[in-house]
């Protein structure tokens, strides 16, 4: 199939957050079972494509070097992996020309490299004028990895499995449009070491009460991260800030808020305190 292509294509990586996530089990395989209310914020890296001969991939923004560093520009770069899955599941023989601004800290805890294979495969489904729905865009590059479907979709969703099981979430916490606050120390916090360091007890489902939800993977990350201490100190200090919870495998932690004003007086207090940490403001999708 030769797709005709389109003029420049945009698409936002939403940064995901986990506002809970229960660890369940461990399988044999050394998977674990999860439960997990995922979430997005309405920011995050962003990509433009455009059509080419062939496909080929540059790294802009704050963090394109650590990508770089660790292979941004090879075969396993997950971008490059989802456009040529894109290709192969769709028969497509256009390629394309991919700009990946990389604003989101690598290793954080925000499926970066999943939200970024997400977003190629929104805007190649635009520009190569493939008409896929978001079922079909799991069936392409699903397979990359677990959190890839839920970052396809960019919503807020229940988790199960081992994250691929996905039930939509009822917004009865009225969680859209919530002003939150991403902080990261700008220490990377690999996920499989942390996963190994989870006790192994299963201390309880998910329930639909914000007062019982939390994050397993906290004592881990705590460990091989002491400075994911002080984040959650900052961040429960802060005027306003009603959920403070660290997101995924760390490092990154956040704060929601009842309105932006205090989300925006935080992050300037964060700024003052702490120039060397990242942070960015946002609200729930």
């Amino acid at each position: 199939m030769n797709a005709p292509a389109q003029t420049l294509t945009t698409e936002t990586a939403f940064a995901k957050i986990n506002l809970a996530l229960h660890v369940r089990a461990r399988r044999e395989d050394g998977y674990h079972l999860i439960e997990s209310l995922f979430a997005f914020i309405d920011d995050g890296d962003r990509l433009e494509v455009a059509p080419a001969p062939d496909l080929r991939l540059r790294l802009t923004g704050p963090f394109a070097a650590e990508l770089e560093g660790g292979g941004g520009k090879s075969e396993d770069n997950l971008v490059l992996r989802a456009a040529r899955a894109m290709q192969g599941h769709f028969g497509v023989n256009a390629g394309a020309s991919i700009l990946l601004d990389k604003r989101l800290p690598v290793a954080a805890g925000l499926g970066g490299g999943s939200a970024d294979a997400a977003a190629v495969a929104r805007a190649l489904n635009r520009l190569w004028n493939l008409g896929a729905d978001e079922a079909a865009l799991i069936r392409a590059i699903g397979p990359l990895g677990a959190d890839v479907p839920v970052c396809l979709a960019a919503r807020t969703a229940i988790g199960r499995g081992i994250g691929d099981e996905l039930l939509p979430s009822a917004d009865a916490a009225g969680l859209t449009g919530r002003p939150v606050l991403l902080v990261n120390p700008r220490i990377a916090c690999p996920t499989g070491p942390v996963y190994r360091l989870w006790d192994g007890v299963d201390r309880g489902p998910l329930g639909e009460e914000a007062t019982g939800w939390r994050n397993d993977l906290e004592p881990g990350a705590l460990a091989l991260v002491p400075q994911v201490a002080a984040v959650l100190e900052t961040l429960r200090g802060m005027a306003g800030a009603e959920i403070v919870r660290m997101s995924g495998s760390g490092a990154t932690c956040f704060a929601l808020f009842g309105d932006a004003a205090a989300r925006d007086e935080a992050e300037r207090a964060v700024a003052r305190a702490r120039p060397g940490w990242w942070t960015m403001p946002g609200a729930l999708r």
